[in-house]
């Protein structure tokens, strides 16, 4: 019952007193450039392909939003590792423990740690069963999930200089390339990308340890506790790492995003109310095939006059 004990102990210390803090302090860099970049409007994205405007401030929410939502699922997920299995003994009866003692060590675990740690209402479930962990975990990896989402749009919409997307500046940390001199590489992304792969593994060995709970023992806690306790520390160093040396220094590239926005077929959208959605359509496809403005290509079809455009056609105004 010690060993059970021991897991759920170090669990909530690596949850609450690591990876939360960790999650709070990129939540509180996204509010911050929220707020720095509310006016500026950029071109959304579905499928990686052009959709209509998003302001940049709206698209950081996201990734905020996201993240809190993180937190509300570590949080849940701690209450139930309060409980431990100490006074369970052997296989869950209590054999040789004195009356009480599960009780009387729960609280003084809790008064050492400030934690609120209680006896577990069943030893027999606590002895054998790790679906505490299991849960747990799955807020953990649902955190790597949304951190591998986060930190791909990063790397994107920084991609290039000249060739890619280009619509953010980051951080240059590090020579990026041997070969290739002036390469700046997004090493901090990259980083939180592969801890949220391990992440994502780890969840399959702490499910997979978790169902070998056969009779009154599982013997499988030892790869359990590993993997738990390895993927809480490797995001929370990464989330550190990646908010102190990437994401404060995010700055918004406003001429690239400006020339996206007022360059995507996609902003054809907004004339759906007064030409409809074919002859929108008809119109974003004259103007990719002839390489001419939406405005151009709409006036060309007859669909509006270059006048009645310009007085409906307000791209800052679609988001």
């Amino acid at each position: 019952d010690t060993f059970p004990t021991a897991m759920h102990i170090s669990a909530v210390f690596a949850i609450e007193d690591k990876l939360l803090p960790a999650v709070e302090l990129l939540i509180d860099t996204f509010k911050r450039l929220e707020a720095e970049n509310e006016g500026i409007v950029k071109s959304g994205r579905t499928h990686l392909q052009d959709a209509t405007p998003i302001k940049f401030s709206q698209e950081i929410s996201g990734w905020r939003s996201s993240l809190e939502r993180d937190a509300e699922l570590l949080r849940m997920a701690v209450k139930p590792l309060y409980e431990l299995a100490l006074g369970g003994t052997a296989v869950g009866t209590g054999l040789n423990a004195p009356r009480g003692f599960g009780e009387l060590v729960a609280a003084k675990c809790a008064e050492l740690t400030g934690k609120p740690f209680v006896t577990a209402q069943n030893k027999f479930h606590a002895l054998t069963s790790k679906d505490e962990l299991v849960f747990a975990h799955g807020a953990i990896k649902a955190t790597a999930c949304d951190m591998m989402k986060i930190a791909n749009d990063v790397r994107w919409l920084a991609s290039g200089p000249r060739d890619g997307l280009g619509e953010i500046f980051i951080p240059e940390n590090e020579p990026g390339s041997s070969i290739m001199p002036g390469k700046v590489n997004p090493t901090q992304c990259e980083a939180v990308t592969m801890v949220a792969v391990q992440v994502m593994g780890n969840d399959v060995a702490v499910g997979m340890a978790a169902s070998q709970g056969n009779f009154e023992l599982n013997v499988f806690m030892p790869v359990c506790a590993y993997n738990f306790l390895q993927s809480a520390r490797l995001l929370a160093e990464a989330i550190v790492s990646f908010n102190d040396k990437c994401a404060v220094g995010i700055t918004a590239n406003r001429e690239k995003m400006h020339h996206n926005l007022h360059n995507s077929l996609m902003l054809v959208t907004a004339l759906n109310p007064y030409i409809g959605y074919e002859n929108a359509a008809k119109t974003a496809k004259k103007a990719y095939k002839d390489n001419i403005s939406l405005k151009e290509a709409c006036v060309a079809l007859g669909f509006l006059t270059a006048e009645k455009f310009d007085e409906v056609f307000h791209p800052e105004e679609m988001v």
